[in-house]
């Protein structure tokens, strides 16, 4: 087993156990607030209403959550397509989900030109393949288009979205509670628990955010390898890569926004790597003078939240397994 291979299992295991407390940490924390609070106005079993309290709090706000969750196909604005209307993409699809031992997907095909490509569903018997008439233009050969696909289907074997929609649980429950108590209006005597839920809501949100896109980064490239591997071409992923970011980077920010909601499902992220300036004063000729500040932060939030590696990094990686093969 090469080096790289250990550093990407290493990495991912990392990643769960700091998950795994950090969903203990935000769990304990509810519990601790609500329990001082019990304690205050001298309740009886408080250990065991603030367990009450703080389970029907959760479920309560996962259920607010997923009930607001926006489906994949939606969001990627695909419409599903035939094997009589697509047949070049339906044989490639079926043939590379045969190498890789997961059943033949289902295809959907967005008619935007933002190069999108995911593969959608928990279970590997009803998975979504989902690519842009933006990616189809932007291959040059059928190579290229195989490596693509067996990306997301590596997804698919490897259970990516199961894996991802576990693990991000408490960023989920912390950004929904966050955002409950954000919109309250009038505190009054609950700032005693308000306010300490909303720190404890914010950091466990910024660290389960933090940990799960790294994880979400060497799931990336073990897909990566996986592709290689089954297509037999680094090579052929590597060129289907850098001819994507060319087009993401031509891609205006206002298409890219439409996209955003599934950046992170995506074979690449589909944003832009610089904020858009906004130019202010009569004639639009004025740098706004936090503008330092903002683009230091968008880094920030760049270099913590990001789910891909760096495109750079991924085909440097595919240069150097088509060098050993």
């Amino acid at each position: 087993m090469s080096s790289e291979r250990i550093g990407l299992q290493v990495r991912m295991v990392a990643a769960l156990v700091g998950l795994a407390l950090v969903t203990v940490g935000f769990l304990a924390g509810v519990w601790t607030v609500f329990y001082g609070a019990l304690l205050l106005f001298d309740v009886a079993f408080a250990a065991e209403a603030a367990g009450g309290i703080t389970a029907i709090t959760l479920v309560t706000v996962g259920y607010l959550e997923y009930r607001q969750l926006d489906t994949i196909e939606r969001l990627a604005d695909a419409h599903p397509v035939t094997r009589e209307e697509a047949p070049e993409l339906y044989e490639t699809a079926t043939r590379v989900a045969a190498q890789l031992d997961v059943p033949a997907p289902t295809i959907a095909v967005s008619e935007r030109d933002a190069p999108e490509a995911l593969a959608v569903g928990f279970r590997p018997s009803n998975v979504h393949l989902v690519v842009s008439l933006g990616t189809l233009d932007a291959l040059d050969s059928n190579e290229e288009l195989e490596a693509v696909l067996a990306h997301e289907l590596a997804h698919v074997r490897n259970r990516d979205a199961m894996v991802m929609t576990v693990v991000s649980l408490p960023v989920i429950l912390a950004d929904g509670l966050g955002s409950r108590i954000a919109e309250t209006e009038e505190v009054g005597w609950a700032a005693i628990v308000i306010i300490p839920l909303a720190f404890l809501s914010t950091v466990a949100w910024a660290v389960g955010r933090t940990i799960s896109a790294r994880l979400s980064r060497a799931r990336e490239r073990a897909a990566d390898r996986a592709a290689a591997e089954v297509t037999g071409s680094p090579a052929a992923l590597a060129s289907a890569l850098e001819r994507l970011d060319r087009d993401i980077a031509e891609t205006p920010n206002r298409d890219l926004r439409e996209v955003s909601g599934i950046s992170s499902l995506s074979i690449l992220p589909l944003e832009p790597e610089e904020l858009e300036k906004v130019m202010l004063g009569p004639e639009g000729e004025t740098e706004p003078s936090y503008w330092w500040l903002e683009t230091r932060l968008h880094r920030l939030e760049r270099y913590l939240f990001e789910t891909h590696p760096p495109t750079e990094d991924r085909i440097e990686s595919l240069a150097a397994s088509e060098r050993e093969q």
